[in-house]
């Protein structure tokens, strides 16, 4: 029997893990956003529905991130048949949480299992990277790759590459009730850095993947930290000071912006750690008068997953 409709699930994803602008990220395991994907016989690629977000979010496949990814996609493997895409977003917009490449992730995973002989989930990486850019105005793979393949990854722009996360490790994410656009974000980056502060950031970056690799908590906690662009966004996010404050003071290995925020993020040496520090981040927020959602999740988190076809 032909399969002619699919729905697969994306989760959301923690970018930049603070020392890492846009090389690092790894997957949460809880929020995530849903794409179905139908064949038909009209060539191109059309968005019939998206539920769960704002009315902002367009219909247009080439200024909707999962669109793009799709018209890319369909235009080398299904060049002759179009597809018709359902969104469900299970992601806040502008949370920081990688929503726009969660959606593109999930219409690719859905889109490849039409295929007679489905490819590698790898090697829709670059079909996910089209449609980010559609939000970010870059091709850049710390969420998309997480998302994608799951676990901590080091996103190059040619492949992603997957990094051993220490034992034990769990992501403590906070998302305060607010909204902060990716491409807004990225205004706060546009004077140069000096070349003190990318050498210190190197270092950093040193130090957290050679602690990842040996299973070093305390090599890895030091390097954990955010010279370039935190500094410049912290003051978009209400409370960011006090909330990282608090992260750190409940035991987190360290404690930033996820992604282009407004959410942060605090690693912890186990769940049950990961729960007290979320509790202080969130009782932070609170003491702003800013209501927020958290999750717990291993750093080992899974990918993008197929759940029917039909």
């Amino acid at each position: 029997m032909t399969t002619t409709w699919a729905e697969a699930f994306a989760p959301a994803s923690v970018g930049n893990i603070g020392v890492g602008f846009d090389l690092l990220g790894h997957a949460l395991l809880g929020p995530g956003d849903r794409a179905r994907v139908r064949l038909t016989d009209r060539p191109g690629v059309s968005i019939r529905t998206v539920r769960g977000g704002p009315d902002s979010i367009p219909l247009d496949p080439a200024s909707n991130t999962a669109g793009a990814a799709l018209l890319a996609f369909r235009a080398i493997h299904l060049p002759d048949l179009g597809l018709a895409l359902d969104i469900e977003k299970g992601i806040p917009l502008g949370s920081g949480m990688g929503g726009s490449a969660a959606s593109a992730v999930a219409a690719l995973v859905a889109a490849n299992s039409l295929l007679p002989h489905p490819l590698p989930l790898i090697d829709l990486y670059p079909f996910a990277l089209t449609g980010e850019a559609v939000a970010s105005g870059g091709r850049h793979g710390d969420n998309v790759a997480p998302s994608l393949l799951g676990g901590l990854i080091l996103a190059l722009p040619d492949r992603p590459l997957a990094l051993p996360a220490p034992a034990g490790i769990h992501c403590a994410l906070v998302h305060p009730h607010q909204v902060l656009e990716t491409r807004a974000a990225r205004q706060a980056l546009r004077s140069p850095f000096t070349i003190g502060e990318i050498t210190a950031q190197s270092a950093l970056l040193a130090r957290f993947l050679i602690g990842c690799e040996r299973g070093d908590l305390d090599l890895l906690a030091s390097g954990l930290a955010d010279v370039l662009v935190e500094p410049r966004r912290a003051s978009l996010v209400p409370g960011f000071a006090e909330v990282k404050r608090a992260a750190l003071a409940a035991g987190a290995l360290g404690a930033s912006l996820s992604g282009a925020g407004p959410s942060l993020f605090a690693w912890a040496e186990d769940r049950t750690s990961a729960e007290r520090i979320a509790d202080a981040m969130v009782a932070a927020f609170a003491e702003h008068g800013i209501a927020s959602d958290r999750w717990l999740s291993p750093i080992a988190a899974p990918g993008a997953r197929l759940l029917a076809t039909g």
